[in-house]
């Protein structure tokens, strides 16, 4: 028999991160679209990030038929970030922007998923595409060989936030995180976890 899941969260009943979770204000518009093998991810920080954020939205497909509307926000400019030889750093761009706030539209999935959430959706593609500072580390500590840069979706939106509402910050955010972190931790032994993951 399956065991109960929060129907917020949706991690299982004895291990709801929902107390964790904070609601926080933030003048950017946050839009999550999340490729649908990210659903059952053991993370799935995006959405943790949606949960966490009042002006957030998780949308879960891989074409998006109603995007003209959900980036047709009236006061917002979209931008994506993602990759790309086009891409100018999102402080630079929030610079720029003056009073107008910014619709953030984040891609969740691998890299090569995000890359068809972008083929599928060429409205998506055609957005102006902002990126984060180089030499980021994640905090996901269970990667065996993390890239810099190599962020998970939570810790994405919560440095853009950072950046783009300076001196706010949103570190809160990433309190399920760090403790679905410690959780996998604690269940896969310290001892293992040191043998396989820990770095000098």
């Amino acid at each position: 028999m399956p065991r109960p899941h929060c129907p917020r969260c949706s991690r299982p009943l004895e291990r709801c991160l929902c107390a964790l979770i904070p609601r926080l204000d933030s003048r950017t518009r946050v839009l999550i679209l999340q490729h649908p093998s990210e659903v059952r991810h053991a993370l799935n920080t995006a959405r943790l990030a949606a949960l966490g954020l009042c002006n957030a939205e998780l949308r879960v497909g891989e074409r998006f038929d109603d995007l003209p509307a959900l980036l047709a926000q009236p006061g917002y400019r979209a931008c994506l970030l993602f990759p790309g030889e086009a891409a100018q750093p999102l402080a630079q761009l929030a610079a720029e922007n003056g009073d107008s706030a910014l619709l953030l539209v984040v891609p969740d999935g691998t890299w090569r998923k995000a890359r068809k959430l972008l083929h599928l959706n060429p409205q998506l593609a055609a957005l102006p595409r902002v990126t984060l500072p180089e030499g980021l580390h994640s905090r996901y500590r269970l990667r065996k060989a993390p890239m810099p840069g190599a962020l998970s979706t939570i810790e994405a939106v919560v440095h853009a936030l950072d950046i783009v509402e300076a001196p706010a910050r949103f570190d809160a955010l990433l309190r399920p995180f760090e403790a679905l972190i410690e959780g996998q931790i604690a269940a896969m032994g310290e001892e293992t976890f040191r043998r396989n993951h820990q770095r000098d």
